[in-house]
């Protein structure tokens, strides 16, 4: 089976590529131990990658425990859960302790969040030094993930050398509170790059797995930044640091649409007008300047290209209108959709970037 995917590669342009699937597409179907790295034969005798499922919580009790039947119905079985909770008063936490107990030993361990929002809970995992494993999923907490989520995605981790960034992510399948399909995410078309990150996050972080080299980064740049989300930032980091970043068409996870979420799928049309007000209403001008704050702390990892690029953005900010529009042309930004691009083009005008 053909199947759309995207890449950012190192030392050469990104690009988007119609390949053979690598993937086999017939399939569907709490203590603080840490588990043994690497230590879990698959059915083939293969020895399983070690995978820490990074888990975010806040008042989640509706939801959550569908979402850990669903680490435990995954067909990649060497994994553990590290659930992070940011105070919940409802019954997370007796949720998370039931299965603490059902589990063997090492499978979930329960932590205290920083209580200072989901990138930095997600952040906080990200930078904790006592976990240990091969490779990093991040997980929200009212999701259905399919069973070979994590073994597509360790599947590709396992072609890369280990010292290359990598990310993978992929598309999902739009489900409401009582999990009724109503979709799937968009299929993006355009390649995924740096310049892109800079203007768009096109990876949703409930489906990133990513490997040591891409943590190692995001735990130099740390854990106490003033980053929007933190799968925007994993993107604009891996992509910017010369790594590899994967975009799966096939829909990994039943992505639940609520009214409690957080944030939610950006493709509909209520989403594009909340965007628009929120873009004249300088939201997307006070984003940027974070993002680029946090981005000049690592500038010593980016690229030589994706350096000058953002440099070249960060000035372009500060020109009178024909100069600012001549250099962000110049700088290569872009968004993935046609709608994205238009508004990108009235945000430059308007001086809204």
């Amino acid at each position: 089976m053909n199947q759309l995917i995207g890449q950012a590669g190192t030392g050469e342009a990104s690009r988007i590529d119609l390949l053979k699937s690598p993937f086999n597409h017939e399939e569907g179907f709490v203590g603080a131990v840490a588990m043994p790295k690497m230590g879990v034969l698959s059915g083939s005798g293969v020895v399983q990658p070690k995978v820490a499922i990074l888990l975010c919580t806040y008042h989640g009790q509706h939801y959550l425990a569908e979402q850990l039947d669903s680490f435990a119905a995954q067909s990649h079985s060497n994994w553990e859960v590290w659930a992070s909770d940011d105070g919940s008063e409802d019954d997370t936490r007796a949720i998370l302790e039931a299965y603490q107990q059902k589990w063997p030993d090492g499978r979930l361990s329960i932590h205290f969040g920083p209580a200072e929002g989901f990138a930095a809970n997600f952040l906080s995992l990200t930078c904790k030094a006592s976990i240990d494993a091969d490779y990093y999923a991040y997980s929200d907490q009212d999701d259905i993930w399919e069973p070979n989520k994590l073994a597509r995605a360790v599947e590709w981790l396992n072609t890369l050398p280990a010292n290359i960034p990598a990310l993978y992510c992929s598309r999902t399948r739009l489900v409401d509170s009582n999990n009724n399909e109503i979709g799937v995410s968009p299929l993006f078309a355009k390649p995924p790059s740096f310049a892109n990150a800079l203007m768009q996050n096109i990876g949703g972080g409930n489906t990133m797995v990513f490997n040591n080299a891409t943590r190692n980064l995001l735990r130099e740049a740390g854990e106490n930044l003033p980053v929007i989300t933190h799968d925007w930032w994993a993107y604009m980091v891996v992509s910017g640091c010369g790594g590899q970043f994967f975009y799966d068409a096939e829909p990994t996870l039943r992505y639940r649409q609520h009214d409690g979420n957080l944030v939610g799928i950006n493709a509909t049309w209520p989403a594009r007008f909340k965007r628009i007000r929120m873009l004249w209403q300088g939201r997307f001008q006070g984003w940027n300047d974070s993002n680029i704050a946090a981005l000049r702390a690592l500038s010593h990892r980016l690229t030589p290209e994706n350096l000058e690029i953002l440099e070249r953005f960060a000035r372009a900010r500060e020109m009178s209108l024909i100069p600012r529009l001549i250099h962000l042309k110049r700088s290569g930004i872009y968004r993935q959709t046609l709608f994205g691009n238009l508004g990108l083009i009235a945000a430059a005008v308007f001086r809204k970037l």
